[in-house]
């Protein structure tokens, strides 16, 4: 089992089934998306509920935009975590759709 507390948390990206994982011993927290033409649409986050409150979903959400970033592909917010993200992390909304951008900053 892994440490709750830990920093070492590794995000694997599956590609196959389109998502990011963190695997927390038995159980997986994910950040699920999907790819359309030029976008990454990230649809949902799902951290176990033991788990919940320690920054995982965070660590998804970086992976995510940090993979973004590297394969130039605009982003589109959809889950609720991500867009809240999102706003706490400006740095990244360079990433975003011009539409969903001005959507983030318009709140």
């Amino acid at each position: 089992m892994i440490d709750p507390e830990s920093d070492s948390r590794e995000v694997k990206h599956l590609t196959a089934q389109h998502q990011f994982a963190v695997e927390l011993g038995d159980e997986k927290a994910i950040l699920v998306y999907r790819l359309l033409g030029g976008e990454i649409v990230l649809l949902h986050t799902e951290v176990p509920p033991p788990w919940e409150g320690r920054g995982i979903a965070g660590d998804l959400t970086r992976a995510a935009l940090e993979y973004a970033r590297e394969a130039q592909l605009a982003v589109r917010p959809v889950c609720p975590f991500v867009i809240t993200y999102l706003r706490q992390h400006p740095e990244y909304l360079p990433l975003v759709r011009k539409e969903d951008r001005e959507q983030l900053q318009a709140r």
